[in-house]
Formats: structure tokens, C-alpha cells, sequence
């Protein structure tokens, strides 16, 4: 008996008020079969009547290597035993075994409390963006997620080194407006590594967050599920950022991520049941202060400049103006800009070039140089020193008595 036909012989005999009898007769069954259909408070269900199994009479010896050792593959079970049949039934049946014979590793959910910690990590976008110069590239882009709210933040870096890493943290905190107590972060380079079984944070990262006054956790090395968040919002990017954009160059690519996280970050979270915008205000609420003094950011170095007043950043070369020449100068760079200090003075500024092996001049340094190297080559000579009378040595024999006598 089917369900469609269960269902209306109880509706004809609840609803219609059919006598068995009658509703046998207009539906075609016995009357028995009515009974049966009227006494049944559950739709009936077909059962297959379970039969045995080739791997049953073997099951006693694949328990004995499971308890000697529980993660033996089912390959190798298969070799001991001498199976000789289909291998996928006995796969089937090592896997309901298995877990009898394995210690419990469940993995908890983690609850966030607002403004505690937020999740990095960096995502290489599988798209081609151009970096000038007729090159084309994928740099990182660093994404944050906030456990308690799930909002999002991210914005592409020129590199994974450390200057970069940092100064992009700085961006995103601005954006956010606060600072979380914690910040979650796997063995990137730039961050920190886990050495001798403990976590060490590089010196420039240690400095960071010393200035911020928050900590650093470390997750323990193929530890993925530690920051799941913002590895589940990396993949998110990517399916649903990426398809379908052209991008004209890095400063392209993040106007339309900041316009698309915008989006994104009003969207219903399944496992929040609301908005991430819903909860950001208690989130940032709970969240430190931004701290009063800026931290020292990007790249910092201090280099004489040679004579071919040019410097260098990463693997790119910018000019100078070459009244530095010959003298210590500071090089200061961020995401967007390079500038070149003598002192107090600004003597270089230029756009951040993304591409690599590129030489950066500024007209006015060209021509600066060319003016001195002009004026240096059109120097007059100069004058010819007076003569210097020679004496006969005898004279100095004779002032100091050394003349001889005849």
C-alpha cells in the first residue's frame, strides 16, 4: 500500500465518515488492507529485509587489526585478510568500524565575545591584475574577519614582507575605527613562526602590536580550523568577488572590493541569523581604542646616494634629486607613495611602483643632473701655480757649516 492511498482511507474514514466496507470497495483493497491502513498511525515504509554480507564472516579479523592499529588503511586490511572481492564493500565496513577503535577528536564550536579577536590571513586572488609596465600580477590581499560580527575587511598589498604586512593592518584598523584585544594569525613569515613548540612573533610585528597594547595568537602549525573565519571568507572572495571583473590595476581592484564588502557585509550570515552590519556596532563597541600616536609604518631606511642619485626599494630604482648626492638620506614608503628626505627636507616623492625591475626618474632630478654635470664639465681650469725657486744644494752645505775646507 502506498502513502498516497494510506492518507485517503483515513481521510474517508475520518472526514467522510466511510464504513469500511465502503471505502474497501471504492478504493480497491480488502477490507483487511482498510483495517490495517486505519490502525496504522504512521505512513507505511517499505524495509528491505537485511541480508548478510561477504565481509561479515571476515569482520572478527578486521576488528583485531583495528584495535593493534585503529588508522590501518582499508588497503592494507585488505592485503592481511586476503580479500579477494569487491574492495569498496569492504571499505564501507572498516569505516562504520573505525571509529570504535579511535580516540574521540571532536571539534568545538568557538564562541566570540564582541571586540575580541580578529582572524587574518592573506588570499592570493587566482586573477591576473596589471602592475604597469606591461607586467601583470597577483599580489596578497589581507583579509580580516571579526569573530563576533563576521564583518569582513580586506585591501591588496604591494607584498607579504613586513613593512607592507603592517602598514595594511593600519589601513584596515582605521577602517574598522577600533582595535580588537586580539588578533589571530597562522605562521606567515612576516607575522612570526613557531620555534622549538612555542610561538615568536618577529621583531617588527612584536613592535606593532606593542604599540597597539593587544595580543597576537598564533595557531599551531596545519592547524586550519583555528581560523576558519577568515578561511571561509577567503573562498567567498573568490566565488563570489571575482567572477566577471576586469581590473585596471591595484588601486582598481580595491575600489571595487571596499564597493563589494559593502554588499557583502549586508548580507544575511546563516550562522548568525542576521546582518554582520547588525552586530558591528557592539562589536566595535567592545573593541580598544585606536592609539594616539601613529606607529611607524611601511618601509625606513637610511642610505648615502651615490652619484647616480638613485635609490632602492624592493627591486625597483627612484630618483634623487642630486643636490643630495654624496650625503645620508632617509627613504620613507608606504602602500601608496616613495619619499626620499635629506634632513628636514623632502628632495624625492613618487607613486609606489607594483611592478618589479623598473627605474622611476623624475624629470626635474634628470635635468638637475645634466645642469651639474654640465657645469662641473665647463669648470674652468685653474690657475697655474707660482714657481718655486730651485737652489743649489751646496748653498745648504754651506748654512750649516758642512762645506768642505781646501
Amino acid at each position: 500500500m502506498t502513502v498516497e492511498d494510506w492518507a485517503e482511507i483515513r481521510r474517508l474514514h475520518r472526514v467522510e465518515g466511510m464504513a469500511i466496507k465502503a471505502i474497501a470497495r471504492k478504493m480497491s483493497v480488502s477490507r483487511n488492507a482498510v483495517r490495517r491502513a486505519l490502525a496504522r498511525d504512521a505512513p507505511p515504509r517499505y524495509v528491505r529485509p537485511a541480508r548478510g554480507s561477504l565481509v561479515d564472516e571476515v569482520e572478527p579479523r578486521i576488528r583485531e587489526l583495528l584495535i593493534s592499529c585503529p588508522t590501518m588503511p582499508a588497503t592494507v586490511i585488505a592485503q592481511r585478510i586476503g580479500w579477494e572481492h569487491s574492495l569498496t564493500v569492504l571499505k564501507d565496513r572498516v569505516r562504520v568500524l573505525r571509529p570504535f577503535y579511535l580516540p574521540p577528536d571532536p571539534a568545538t564550536r568557538t564562541s566570540y565575545d564582541p571586540g575580541a579577536r580578529v582572524q587574518c590571513d592573506l588570499w592570493f586572488p587566482p586573477v591576473e591584475v596589471p602592475l604597469g609596465a606591461g607586467q601583470v600580477g597577483s599580489p596578497p590581499v589581507l583579509v580580516m574577519v571579526s569573530g563576533y560580527s563576521r564583518m569582513i575587511f580586506a585591501i591588496m598589498l604591494p607584498s607579504r614582507q613586513g613593512p607592507d604586512l603592517i602598514a595594511g593592518h593600519w589601513v584596515l584598523l582605521q577602517r574598522m575605527g577600533a582595535v580588537p584585544r586580539e588578533l589571530v594569525w597562522d605562521n606567515e613569515a612576516a607575522v612570526g613562526s613557531w620555534r622549538a613548540g612555542r610561538p615568536k612573533l618577529t621583531e617588527e610585528f612584536e613592535a606593532f602590536r606593542g604599540i597597539l597594547g593587544i595580543g597576537v595568537h598564533q595557531c599551531r602549525p596545519r592547524d586550519p580550523e583555528s581560523k576558519g573565519l577568515v578561511e571561509r571568507a577567503n573562498g567567498y572572495l573568490e566565488t563570489s568577488f571575482l567572477p566577471g571583473r576586469t581590473f585596471t590595476g591595484p588601486g582598481d581592484f580595491n575600489t571595487q572590493l571596499v564597493d563589494w564588502l559593502k554588499l557583502a557585509n549586508a548580507r544575511a550570515h546563516r550562522a548568525l541569523g542576521c546582518r554582520p552590519e547588525q552586530r558591528w556596532q557592539v562589536d566595535r563597541a567592545a573593541m580598544l581604542a585606536l592609539p594616539p600616536v601613529t606607529p611607524q609604518l611601511g618601509w625606513r631606511t637610511r642610505v648615502r646616494l651615490p652619484r647616480d642619485h638613485y635609490v632602492r626599494l624592493g627591486s625597483n630604482d627612484y630618483s634623487v634629486d642630486p643636490v643630495a648626492v654624496g650625503r645620508f638620506v632617509e627613504v620613507v614608503a608606504d602602500l601608496e607613495r616613495v619619499s626620499v628626505q635629506l634632513g628636514s627636507r623632502v628632495v624625492a616623492t613618487h607613486p609606489r611602483c607594483w611592478a618589479r625591475w623598473q627605474t622611476i626618474t623624475d624629470p626635474a632630478h634628470r635635468d638637475a643632473a645634466l645642469a651639474l654635470s654640465t657645469a662641473v664639465a665647463h669648470r674652468p681650469a685653474a690657475a697655474p701655480a707660482d714657481e718655486v725657486e730651485q737652489r743649489d744644494l751646496g748653498a745648504y752645505d754651506a748654512a750649516f757649516g758642512l762645506t768642505d775646507v781646501a
